[in-house]
């Protein structure tokens, strides 16, 4: 994952950017800010981004609707994303909410621990599962390399050194006639 890759967070109000932001800001990572879903969207899609603290309820473009958006667009479906509600537990928010793939819903005001424990856990394993895929891709191509331009021809195989292995049955061969061998 490219080092400027960044946690994004998105509420409407200033003050709760604001904790967000200091709550956060001893894990050392980068953050960003947006003040709408829209600004979000376009911040997601630009790319950069390993997390997503997203507020359900915001003017314009809600929470939920940047994640259903972002779940059908392949650059953007694996962002794990934290939802922030101040309006308390809500069954329907709660059962949309990961059944789009949320990884979590958090009650507002936040436990800054807490919150640093899931961001933390979150935004590492997304970096490495990026990196994971980042290797797979060069692997792949490492090996279609090696198998478009063989560097040795193919060698015939080797007899078995114990004679006692008794050979493979012939191409056509029934279990009777096998039996029919072995008497």
């Amino acid at each position: 994952m490219p080092s400027d890759t960044r946690i994004l967070i998105v509420d409407d109000h200033e003050d709760t950017l604001y904790a967000l932001e200091s709550a956060l800001a001893p894990l050392g990572y980068r953050l960003d800010r947006a003040t709408s879903g829209d600004e979000a969207l376009k911040q997601v899609l630009r790319g950069h981004v390993g997390l997503l603290l997203l507020d359900v309820r915001m003017p314009g473009v809600s929470g939920l609707e940047v994640v259903r958006y972002m779940r059908r667009v392949e650059q953007t479906q694996h962002i794990p994303v934290i939802l922030l509600t101040g309006f308390g537990a809500d069954h329907e928010l709660t059962t949309t909410a990961f059944r789009l793939g949320v990884a979590d819903l958090v009650l507002k005001p936040v436990d800054p621990w807490a919150l640093r424990t899931k961001v933390r856990y979150l935004f590492d394993t997304h970096r490495r599962h990026l990196a994971l895929e980042h290797e797979v891709h060069r692997l792949r191509a490492l090996a279609r390399e090696h198998t478009e331009t063989p560097a040795h021809p193919p060698r015939p195989a080797l007899p078995h050194p114990d004679a006692r292995v008794p050979t493979q049955r012939p191409m056509g061969a029934h279990a009777g006639e096998l039996e029919k061998d072995r008497t």
